[in-house]
Formats: structure tokens, sequence, C-alpha cells
């Protein structure tokens, strides 16, 4: 209906029931109608008059019955009593008396038929929801406010195509409960009987105030059935009005491996990047491009997108300009390899940054192992270019992006940034710019991480290959590395290696097993194998080495590691002598001096 018809029809309903109620009223008290009279009869046209003055001022026509609860049955109580206590004032202006009784039994009658009729309404329409053919029989995890207000909206869509049948809730006092005539039939363990017990093909996680830990558990819990897991989309996301309540999403591997997120000080940050000059080297990459979108957000003056790839650095400028297009930031492209020390001096000497995210590196491990020279060049002289060229056009700050594969390195990628590192702190000896490190466990989605290859071998039916069975690693999300990277640099005193801690390193093999699940597969159709370890890997990283650890955080779930012994002479003469080496004797040069396995000889300085 329109809201005229409603309207109309609403008129008309409260008419009949309000002069059919004084009728009744006077049969029920005095047992016949006979003694209506003219008060009466007046009387029976305030309350009508009040009723429909007050039903507009408490919006009572523009409420949706087929919503109705609590709110509007305590709106037409108000209306009601108060259309009766005018009336009785008038019989007490008009005739000195007040039919007590009648009233009364009025307001009662007034009370049951206006709010039954309200009531009939919404269960009219919800008895014709309950047509479930083809709904999946559903499972709601969280009987909370969220929860319930999931139920309410399967119940009432009638395109919806999930159907709530049982809650699972961890309050013991809401167990044998019926809600929206939904049971709770238990708690997080019970998820494996009562997707039995119940028939269930879809359970929806609903509960906005879960953590990473919590929700990894009743995954786990989910993850033993055969029903499709879904979960309630981001608090965020329903409040900016981007997706409704019934728009689940699926779990993702970054909801079950993901910390919860480190509060970053948005002042300092926005101090130290808003209307500077920051430029972002490998800006094309999975964290540079990151970064990127992350420094935009402080509205920098200008944004230098450099990199060595034309498409990746066209492609992050044009999503830039599109996502910022009403700010008054200026994003600059260069096409620049880092070894070009040439080309890194003119770049900074044009655009003369405030601050530089070093995040250009070469770092897939097995690729690395193959191509030391590679490494060298790319992560070795590659940074100390960009270093030197920051140094010498007084650049405020420098931060360099490391990895947690630089503590007690195996492999030539985290050897190379070892010795970055080295350089990036005896660069800060020798400078006013303010170098610092940031060093950082696995990237969740990023370009040569383990998760895209899983999602390939799983879409191609399997098997899912990890190297080993005890294999563990740390693990964050692009966003959360690139906004450390942007506290550090608000951090940043010069010399610091800056480290997060991490928190728990997960299995590989446990990850394997859950992207299966959150595929829809099970683990016998896609099969896990071990292909063993590959040249330079460890079965376990680590983020310090002991000698490095500062216990105290400078920031919330930050850490600052020692400075240690900087062999820049001896990175120096791998530097000038590489290019005349074999690999296994880069690659083992490169590895004994990351871990100090060389005679301490005096150091000579790297030109600032």
């Amino acid at each position: 209906m329109s809201y005229q018809q409603r309207l109309s029809l609403f008129l008309l309903i409260d008419s009949c029931i309000v002069f059919t109620a004084i009728f009744i009223s006077c049969f029920l008290v005095n047992g016949t109608i006979e003694v209506v009279t003219s008060p009466i009869l007046l009387s029976c046209i305030v309350i009508l008059l009040s009723h429909f003055t007050l039903s507009i001022k408490f919006h009572l026509y523009k409420k949706a019955w087929e919503y109705a609860s609590v709110g509007e049955l305590l709106s037409i109580l108000k209306i009601v009593t108060i259309s009766v206590l005018v009336a009785a004032i008038f019989q007490q202006l008009i005739v000195h008396d007040i039919f007590f009784r009648l009233l009364a039994v009025t307001w009662l009658l007034n009370m049951s038929i206006i709010g039954g009729s309200r009531f009939c309404w919404r269960m009219l329409r919800d008895s014709r929801l309950k047509k479930t053919d083809n709904k999946k029989r559903t499972l709601i995890i969280g009987a909370g406010s969220a929860g319930t207000m999931v139920a309410r909206q399967l119940l009432q869509n009638k395109q919806a195509d999930l159907l709530p049948v049982a809650f699972i809730d961890d309050d013991s006092k809401k167990y044998r409960l019926d809600i929206l005539g939904i049971p709770v039939v238990g708690n997080i363990d019970d998820i494996e009987k009562a997707v039995i017990d119940y028939d269930i093909e879809n359970i929806v996680i609903a509960i906005p105030s879960l953590r990473k830990k919590e929700l990894n558990v009743i995954f786990l819990e989910c993850a033993k059935t055969n029903a499709k897991t879904q979960i309630l989309p981001m608090l965020e996301d329903l409040m900016t009005g981007k997706v409704s309540v019934s728009q689940f999403r699926d779990v993702q591997v970054e909801d079950l491996l993901g910390r919860e997120p480190v509060e970053l000080d948005i002042h300092s940050i926005s101090d130290n990047i808003t209307n500077k000059v920051v430029l972002v080297t490998g800006a094309g990459g999975s964290i540079g491009s990151e970064i990127c979108r992350q420094v935009a957000n402080f509205n920098p003056k200008t944004l230098i997108l450099l990199g060595h790839g034309e498409n990746s650095i066209y492609s992050i400028e044009m999503e830039l300009k599109e996502t910022n297009k009403d700010s008054v930031i200026e994003f600059v492209p260069v096409i620049a390899d880092i070894q070009d020390e040439k080309k890194m001096m003119l770049v900074m000497n044009t655009y003369r940054p405030d601050i530089v995210y070093h995040a250009a590196a070469h770092k897939h491990v097995p690729l690395m192992e193959a191509n030391p020279e590679e490494a060298v060049k790319n992560n070795i002289i590659g940074t100390m270019n960009v270093a030197k060229a920051a140094s010498w056009n007084e650049v405020k700050t420098f931060v360099m992006i490391s990895t947690d594969k630089a503590v007690n390195p195996t492999s030539v990628m985290g050897a190379a940034k070892k010795l970055a590192e080295m350089i990036i702190q005896h660069m800060d000896q020798q400078s006013t710019t303010k170098f610092v490190a940031v060093r950082f466990g696995n990237v969740l989605g990023s370009r040569g991480s383990v998760i895209p290859l899983f999602k390939k071998q799983i879409e191609k039916g399997g098997p899912v290959t990890v190297t080993h069975p005890d294999m563990i690693r740390y693990f964050m999300t692009i966003p959360e590395a690139s906004r450390l990277v942007l506290q550090a640099g608000a951090l940043a005193g010069g010399g610091e290696i800056f480290v997060l801690d991490m928190g728990d390193p997960v299995k590989i093999v446990d990850l394997a097993k859950n992207l299966i699940k959150l595929s829809g597969n099970s683990i016998e159709e896609i099969g896990i194998e071990f292909s063993g370890i590959r040249p330079g890997e460890k079965l376990f990283e680590e983020l310090l080495k002991e000698d490095e650890v500062h216990e105290q955080q400078v920031y919330p779930k930050i850490y600052i590691g020692k400075t240690s012994e900087l062999l820049i002479k001896e990175i120096d003469e791998i530097i000038q002598t590489y290019s005349n080496m074999g690999r296994d004797e880069i690659r083992g040069r490169l590895i004994d001096l990351a871990n100090y396995r060389v005679s301490l000889n005096s150091k000579i300085s790297v030109p600032v």
C-alpha cells in the first residue's frame, strides 16, 4: 500500500474501534446500550479526536506494523491512555461527573482492539513468510542483539534464501529459550551436534565484537561440519550502508590468521605526512601500493610513486587519483630502477621529499637462492643508492621495509636484507636524515606469498603442497604492515629497527587446511602433499635475535631492536667483488656476513 492508502485504512479502522468500544462498554457496564446519552456520545467524539491528534504526534500512522514490537505497543498505550484522560476531563467540565467504569472498560477495549489490529497485521505478514521451500536451514552463532537482528531480517525478507532454525550462544542463561520463535540449542562446543540435529546447511557467525582468536576457535568447530560458514559484515560497513544485515560474507583466511589491529597514533602520523612530500619506492608492489593508499589518507602535498614496472605504477596512480579525486594531492609517477644511482639522486634532487618509504626489493626466497647476484644488486646496492640520495638531499626520515628472515638468516634474501639494515643503521650515524627499518613477518595476500599459491592449487582440484608439516610462520595483513611502516616513520629517532609483536606463529599446514575448508572442499578431496624444505628456508622465523631484544615496548605491540655490529667494510667488499664471484660463493659470503661469521676489522664508511 501507499502511505495515503495505509493512512485512510487506519483512520477508518480506528474510528470504528473507538465508536464500537463505547457501545460495548455501555453494554458491559449497564447491561444495555439504550443508556447511550449525549454526554457519552460527545465523550466518544472527544476520545476519537484526541486519538487522531495524538496518533499524528506519536507518528502512529507512520509505523511499519509488519515490524511491530514493544515500542509500537508503548505508543498505543500512551495514545489510548491520554485520550481517555482527556475524555474524563471533558466529562468533569461539561456534566460535572466522570463515568469511571465506562472509561475504564473503554480504555481496556481500545488497548486490546487497536493493539490487536496492528499485531494481527504483523502476524498475517509473518504467516505468508513461512513458505520455506528452497530455503537453507541456518544456524546463527550469537543470540545477542546482532544475532537477533539477523534472525529478524531473515524471517521478514521474502527474498532471503536462508531460514534461521537455531541459535548457538555461550550465555548459559539463554539455553532452552526461544528468541523470535527460534531455540537456543547450546554453546560453541555444541555446534557439530546442532548441525546434525537440525539438519543445518548454513552457519552465520553474528558476533561483531568477536576477537580473532575467538573467531578461529568457532571456525574450527564449524569446520568439523559440512555446513557453509559465513560471517556478519563489519560494523563500519553496516553503519555506512555499504551492506545490509543479510549480506553475509564468507570467512576469509585473514579473519582467522590476522591479529587484533594495532591502534595507531594518528596525530603523530598526520604531523609526519600531512602537507609533506612523500616518496615510496616499489610503489607498484603489494606492500608499496598499500603504503601509498595509507599515505594518501593523511593528505600529503605530493606523493611520488617510484617503481620499475610501468604497468603496476600506472595502476596504482589511476587508483589513487580515482579514490582521492576530491583532494589536492599531487600524484607523481616515476619509472626508475633503484639500482640506477644517478637516477635516484636526480629524483631526490628534483622532488626534495620530506620522507621516503623504501619498499622496493626482491623478496622471493627460492628465486634469490638461484640468483644471489640480483639480491646484491637490488636489496643491498639498490638500498644504498636510495639511502645515499636521501641523505645527500636532506630527506628528514627514511623508512626501509625489512623482514623477519633477516634474523639469523639462512637464505640469500634474508641475508641481503640484514646487510641492508646494517647500511641503514650506518647511514643514520653519518647523516642528518633519520634512517630506520621496519621488520615484520609474512604478509597475507602479498605477491609471492603462500596463500595465492594455495588458492590456485585448490581451484585446480589439488593437491596443496606444503614444504614441511612442522613449518610455522608469523603472519600479518597488508594494511596492518603498511600502517606499521607509517607509525615507524612517526616514531623514528634514527637508527632503530622497529619490530611488531606478531602474536603467535601459525603452522603452514593448518593454514592450508583452513583454506581448503573455506573453499567449500574437504581435505580428503583436495589433499595435502609435503614437498620438502626449499633452499634457504627455515622451519621457523624469528623477529629478533637474543642480543637484539629490548623488552620494553616503545608503542603498544611495537618493539625496537638493539643496534648490532655494523660490518660496513665487509659489505663494501662484497659490493666491489660480487660480480667476479660464482653464485655459491656469493651465497656463502652473504649468509656468513649476515650471521657475523667474519673477523671484525676496522670499519670504512660508505660515502654520504
